[in-house]
């Protein structure tokens, strides 16, 4: 197997159709098929189906496509690593929920550059599945989320708590009614919203990332639920206000990284982000 092979798996994986993948990968689409044939004789199972309609995988396929991501990430980050130029002396991956990268983690990453000048810094954006399986497959150095899953190997530790504040233009608009974005924080948040409205039904609108959550409520009024420091310049700018007399929810904070044969730079990075944090006047949920 080579990483064009997998490569080629994944673009017809993404597109449906041998002809198009051909065309995305600059190649004939020959030249894509006898790539796919022989990845189905390494592992003597069909990964497509053929049709009129295109191609669709299999169910060896469905269960190959995880593994295909992680071989292509573990490519792309061993081809990064040997690489680097001489002035770099390692390299880190890290990755978070966008909402933590909105004003905290910029600063960690700018004492991590300050401290460590001879590390290059790969700085990515995503949800907690992706993140962990990143994680654990080696291709990630730290991540932090707010709904991490146990794994062997792994080690999960506590940051601090978001506080969640409830934000919209109109800041006596207490009732959730049908200009209400939920915002999906995952389950933590989900069982204190159920317990803050308990006859609170589906809402009309959702999404599943806070900054989306704003972009809908600033375009079209309404409320969401967002962390107060995400919030803050927008409470300073007027545009937003905090809803009068509403609840504040707590939305517990980790990082995740190997528990074992980490590289000292790993550690070296989670003593500037835990020293971040313990900087910060009233927790890294703080708006200051």
């Amino acid at each position: 197997m080579d990483i064009d092979q997998v490569k080629t798996f994944l673009a017809v994986a993404a597109q449906g159709s041998f002809l198009e993948a051909a065309a995305r990968l600059h190649v004939t689409q020959s030249t894509v098929s006898a790539r796919i044939q022989s990845l189905e004789r390494q592992f003597g199972a069909r990964l497509f189906v053929r049709n009129r309609a295109g191609a669709s995988l299999t169910s060896a396929g469905e269960r190959f496509l995880r593994h295909a991501k992680t071989l292509l990430l573990t490519y792309e980050q061993a081809r990064h690593e040997v690489g680097l130029p001489s002035r770099f002396r390692a390299s880190l991956t890290l990755g978070a929920r966008i909402a933590l990268w909105d004003t905290l983690l910029p600063r960690w990453i700018g004492r991590l550059r300050e401290h460590l000048p001879d590390v290059s810094l790969n700085t990515e954006i995503g949800f907690e599945e992706d993140l962990m399986r990143r994680v654990i497959a080696g291709t990630m150095d730290v991540a932090l989320m707010y709904s991490p899953q146990q794994a062997a190997g792994i080690e999960v530790e506590y940051l601090f708590d978001e506080t969640l504040i409830l934000v919209g233009p109109d800041p006596d608009r207490r009732q959730l009614d049908d200009s209400y974005v939920y915002v999906d924080w995952g389950p933590t948040f989900f069982a204190q919203h159920r317990k803050v409205y308990p006859g609170f039904e589906r809402p009309a609108q959702t999404a599943n990332i806070g900054w989306l959550g704003l972009q809908l409520i600033l375009a079209n009024g309404g409320t969401c639920f967002v962390p107060e420091r995400v919030a803050a310049s927008y409470l300073a700018g007027g545009c937003l206000e905090q809803v009068t007399d509403s609840p504040s929810l707590r939305l517990p904070t980790y990082v995740v990284y190997p528990s074992e044969g980490a590289p000292p730079v790993v550690e070296r990075a989670l003593g500037e982000l835990r020293a971040l944090i313990t900087s910060v006047p009233g927790g890294a949920g703080a708006t200051t």
